[in-house]
């Protein structure tokens, strides 16, 4: 099979073959759990007039092919000779205009309007709710407003070193352009990664009492970019690995441990009956409070 004639194949019709299945369709968008990570939250998108996908978690997304060979983690070659494998039947596309499609895209991408510090009710209440102090969401985060689709919407906003903003408020886990990861380099021989920002929100959180400064801190906001980072990771004298307890995070830290297991720390077992380091602080302070509600 050619190239051409795989990005003529129906995604959603071959996700479907794969036995993934969307959790939410809202013409022409077709929402699911990664198939390419593990996650909770939906943030794999298909376009279905585009016939692209789009995965938000990680910052990447493209056609047929480029699905692929990320999914089955081989290359261009042999991801065309599996779909010649006989019985494999897939149903085309329809073709679309593509002047409109483009019309499409461009109209779907975040626009970032304002960035301003965090006075929005709503806000507060959910990085509270998250068990992050205000004066640590206030050194961190923004308030950031941005449109898509013709419609402004607001978010909490952390900023990655080429500029785009992680937007997350109670409903939403978006991201805008450029993805990146983010450095937060206070001079220190030690570094503590995280995979998203609400984990090392929570670290600070449980360390108020340090100095920021007696660590650098490496918040990857996609365990895409963990590779990646792994030659600046490497630099410092130790790294202290706080990834979520998935499938994803359990491959990041054991290649970083076949890597060097004197350098790099797996911190998980502090929260290890938990997804990941903010779940254990969120559960710990609601059984803390149960506790003190049961008190005669």
């Amino acid at each position: 099979m050619t190239i051409e004639k795989a990005k003529e194949i129906d995604l959603v019709d071959y996700l479907a073959a794969l036995g993934h299945h969307p959790t939410k369709v809202s013409k022409p968008h077709y929402w699911y759990k990664s198939p390419l990570h593990d996650e909770r939250t939906p943030s794999f998108k298909v376009n279905k007039h585009l016939n692209k996908w789009y995965d938000f978690s990680e910052g990447k997304g493209g056609n047929l092919v480029d699905f692929g060979v990320r999914y089955h983690q081989s290359n261009v070659k042999d991801f065309l000779e599996r779909l010649d494998t006989p019985g494999m039947s897939f149903n085309p596309h329809p073709i679309q205009n593509h002047a409109a499609s483009g019309q499409e895209e461009d109209k779907n991408k975040i626009r970032i309007l304002a960035v301003k510090p965090i006075v929005s009710l709503p806000l507060i209440k959910y990085f509270r709710r998250r068990r992050i102090p205000d004066a640590i969401a206030a050194q961190y985060l923004k308030e950031v407003t941005y449109t898509v689709k013709g419609k402004n919407y607001y978010a909490l906003g952390f900023k990655n070193d080429s500029g785009g903003y992680e937007l997350r408020n109670e409903y939403v886990k978006n991201s805008s352009s450029p993805k990146d990861s983010t450095l937060i380099d206070n001079g220190a021989s030690d570094l503590a990664v995280f995979e998203g920002f609400f984990n090392f929100l929570s670290y600070r959180a449980m360390n108020d009492k340090q100095e920021a400064s007696a660590c650098n801190f490496l918040i990857l906001n996609s365990t895409a970019f963990f590779e990646k980072n792994l030659p600046r990771m490497r630099e410092h004298r130790h790294i202290h690995l706080y990834l979520d307890n998935d499938k994803t995070g359990q491959k990041c830290t054991l290649q970083a441990l076949a890597m060097d297991n004197q350098k790099f720390k797996d911190e998980r077992r502090l929260y290890q009956k938990y997804g990941d380091l903010n779940d254990w602080l969120v559960h710990i302070g609601q059984s803390q409070r149960q506790r003190v509600q049961q008190r005669p």
